[in-house]
């Protein structure tokens, strides 16, 4: 099961990068931009076929995917039939000539505007754009399925589990011992089944409340009414008072009471506003994960190379998220928790991808719409002040840095797919 599932997650991964490149290929013939190929992977193909002027294949390194468009960089202001005049002088001025003239060399007579660069700006930044939103559409519909479709798990006032004595905490995992004391619920005489009515005379319908209401009876015997096999009973648990975390997210501990049950946890669907919020705290998460990012890095080659545990909130690679979706799948659960966790988990990488591409920083997508809304910007600087408009942005000068940030990216992804396979992240320990 875990090889089925490490497969499956994989080929659904090439989906959603397939479906990015998608997105940018149909805006980009939208806007009337030739498009000479669409490929799914890199390396040398494996399968092509010719689709009107669009090459579509796979090829052999499966780790991303792209779309050939002609004239991504455009011509130097004195070579206006785009053709370079003369050679740039220094290292980095000959390395941008030859990145043009490759460009430009695609670019036939018959091509006339149909070339990325001649194109609006707002026409560009949206070709940009539309990898990053097929994945946040992708995201959208995965943990819709997941929360709406499914929902997420809460607890329901029927009594899972008793815990028959008092442990430390320190000790949860051991066995009861002849000197432990029986917790107040088996004391008390509280069986799995039983659906909890009221506490202390108050009515209850959610376990956060009932929950609430028993951290706030330490060392008070409360009458406790339940409904077991169609009856309804009156308990008297006198409950322990303990020390535990603060909650609403105060430091330090509380004296709460405990009573020593586990409720029933029960699938409730979930709405709209309920997806739009996970996909807020994901933004909020990732956010904080760039900022992070130089020290996960260190974290990941310490695991790597130094033995070092690897942590469960590190980056991954599609070799991690693809063993992570094979874990998911070989689980000891329940068939529907397995799927669940699937969309969750498919969902969230597709809405990490979506939010990496954003950033501002060629070659990444979040470069070319950076560059969109300079010339923009420049444009209305321009109308505003009755001069001319500009050409277009020059992407070209930012080659070097887009080499530099190209090599990081490459080296970053290699350090994350060995740490994937010498030391993976494992959700089941």
């Amino acid at each position: 099961m875990l090889a089925l599932g490490v497969v499956l997650f994989f080929l659904l991964l090439m989906v959603s990068i397939a479906l990015h490149e998608l997105g940018h290929l149909l805006l980009a013939k939208r806007f009337g931009v030739r498009c000479p190929q669409y490929m799914v992977g890199f390396g040398p193909t494996i399968r092509s076929w010719r689709r009107g002027e669009t090459e579509y294949g796979f090829k052999w390194i499966p780790f991303g995917g792209y779309v050939r468009m002609i004239g991504m960089l455009p011509p130097r202001p004195e070579d206006p039939e785009g053709r370079l005049r003369r050679s740039s002088t220094g290292r980095f001025g000959q390395l941008i000539d030859s990145a043009r003239k490759e460009a430009l060399e695609e670019v036939g007579p018959e091509d006339g505007d149909r070339v990325f660069y001649a194109k609006k700006w707002w026409q560009k930044a949206l070709i940009s754009l539309a990898g990053p939103l097929m994945n946040l559409f992708l995201a959208l519909v995965l943990l819709g399925a997941a929360l709406m479709g499914f929902g997420s798990k809460e607890p329901t006032m029927t009594v899972a589990t008793v815990a028959k004595c008092v442990v430390p905490a320190a000790q949860a995992a051991r066995e009861c011992g002849p000197g432990d004391p029986p917790t107040p619920a088996a004391r008390a005489g509280l069986r799995p089944g039983d659906e909890i009515v009221s506490f202390d005379g108050v009515p209850v319908t959610r376990y956060e409340r009932f929950q609430r209401l028993v951290r706030d009876s330490a060392g008070r015997q409360v009458p406790l009414e339940v409904r077991r096999d169609g009856r309804e009973l009156v308990l008297t648990p006198t409950l322990i008072a303990s020390r535990v975390s603060a909650l609403d997210g105060r430091s330090g501990t509380v004296t709460a009471g405990f009573l020593g049950i586990t409720p029933v946890q029960e699938y409730v669907r979930q709405g709209p506003l309920d997806v739009l919020a996970l996909m807020g705290d994901m933004t909020t998460g990732t956010l904080a994960a760039f900022a992070t990012l130089p020290g996960k890095m260190a974290g990941i080659w310490d695991a790597s190379f130094r033995g070092a545990e690897r942590e469960l909130d590190s980056p991954v690679g599609v070799v991690g998220a693809s063993r992570i979706g094979g874990e998911v799948m070989a689980a000891d659960a329940e068939a529907v928790d397995k799927i669940v966790l699937f969309l969750l988990v498919l969902g969230s990488l597709n809405f990490g991808l979506a939010a990496f591409n954003l950033i501002p920083l060629l070659p990444l997508d979040g470069g070319n719409i950076a560059g969109s809304l300079w010339e923009g910007l420049k444009r209305a600087f321009a109308r505003l002040a009755g001069r001319p408009a500009p050409g277009p942005v020059d992407v070209a000068k930012a080659l070097p840095l887009t080499y530099v940030v190209g090599v990081l990216l490459l080296a970053m992804g290699l350090l994350i797919a060995y740490a994937d396979l010498v030391n993976p992240i494992r959700l089941r320990g």
